[in-house]
Formats: structure tokens, sequence, C-alpha cells
């Protein structure tokens, strides 16, 4: 992301039919969003479950009180209120921001979150009228235990749990030793687990959610 949201670039130029999506951290959404060309969406890089309540630092799907202001305060900091989650999850929504990231492999790592709590923050973001882009993946001690299917199966029945409808969700292979490592993971090993995962899909939800979800790749790479 830009460091100075008011310069980003908003002269990007694609060429393929792609849907591109950015996500700054939450006190930038606005901001982040407002410089970039309307084609180009933004996300949340997380939410709680719940849409009301006392649960401090936690991003709530409807924070849009907070939202127009939060830029100006940020120059005054002692003017900062006490941010709790019953001012953090309508916010997203409420920005105009249609998409939030769940399930990053950090958040499981650095903040315990489980597959269910992950399936349960993904029935509420689609509840709120978000789309959510899910993520899953495994580690490399798993890969060389040849434990990534297990893993990978395992995250999404976490989600299946959860939701009935597919259709706003973009599943994430994240592998979590391509993050930050300098490791890449190659066409191939991620073309495969993406077949897996289509399988799984066919397997345990519907053919028809299998051929129309998006699935992507998250992670190191080389151009």
């Amino acid at each position: 992301m830009c460091a100075a949201p008011s310069r980003c670039p908003t002269s990007f130029v694609f060429h393929v039919a792609a849907e591109v999506v950015v996500a700054p951290p939450f006190v930038y959404l606005d901001a982040v969003r407002k410089a970039l060309r309307p084609e180009i969406e933004v996300a949340g890089q997380n939410c709680h479950t719940e849409k009301s309540g006392a649960f401090t630092g936690e991003v709530r799907l409807g924070l849009s009180q907070l939202c127009g202001v939060l830029g100006r305060l940020l120059k005054h900091s002692d003017q900062l209120p006490m941010l709790t989650d019953a001012f953090l999850l309508s916010w997203i929504v409420d920005l105009q921001v249609n998409w939030v990231i769940l399930g990053h492999s950090e958040r499981r790592l650095y903040f315990g979150e489980t597959d269910e709590l992950v399936g349960k923050k993904t029935a509420s973001a689609l509840s709120a009228g978000l789309k959510v882009i899910a993520c899953i993946g495994e580690t490399r001690e798993e890969r060389e235990k040849n434990e990534t299917n297990d893993v990978v199966f395992r995250q999404l029945k976490g989600i299946a749990a959860n939701i009935q409808n597919w259709k706003d969700v973009v599943i994430a292979y994240e592998p979590v030793w391509a993050i930050g490592t300098g490791v890449v993971a190659t066409p191939a090993q991620a073309q495969e687990v993406h077949k897996d995962i289509r399988k799984w899909l066919v397997d345990n939800v519907s053919q028809n959610v299998s051929d129309e979800t998006r699935i992507i790749y998250g992670g190191e790479h080389t151009l």
C-alpha cells in the first residue's frame, strides 16, 4: 500500500480482465478508497464476528461514525477516543468498502484464530453485505509432512460449516511458507492445491460452487 494515501497512483493500466482490491490498515480505508479510481476496490484486513458490544481493538463491521473524523483526529492524537469494538464492525460497510480479508495466516498464528472463528467471521461479513477473501494454507512443516490437503480441507470445512452462499467468497490459497520468507511457490504447486480445493468443494459443497468460486494465490512471487 502507499505510505501516503493522498499520493497513491490512480493511473494504473490493467491489460487483463481482473478485479483489483487493495487492503490498507483500517485507519487509511477511507483515504485510500477516495484516492483510487472507482474500479479499484478496497478491503478491510480483518473484522469481528459481532456487530455490537465492547471488544476493544477489534474491527466491527459497522464503524461509519468514526471514518469521516478519524483522519483529522490522527493529526491531533490527544483527541483520539478509545476505539472499542462498539465503534469498530459496521465501519467497513458504511465506508463503502465492499471487501474484507479473513483468516490471514498471521491472524491464525499470532492471534490464535481458529477455523471455527474464521468461519463465523465469514458468515458475519457476508450477512453484512461484504465480499470475503478467505485465506487458507499450510506451514512449511505441514507441507514437508505431506499434510497440505489435510490442513487446507480442515480450514475449508470451518468456512463451509458456517455459510450457505459462496457467491461473494474468494478463496485465497496462502501457503504460510511462501509469505515473507523469500521462498516462492511454483505455479505448479499453487495449481495443484487449487485443483484439490475445487475437488473438495465438489465433494463437500456442490459442483456449482466449485465451478464458480474464485481461487487465488497469496504469497511470494517472481515477475
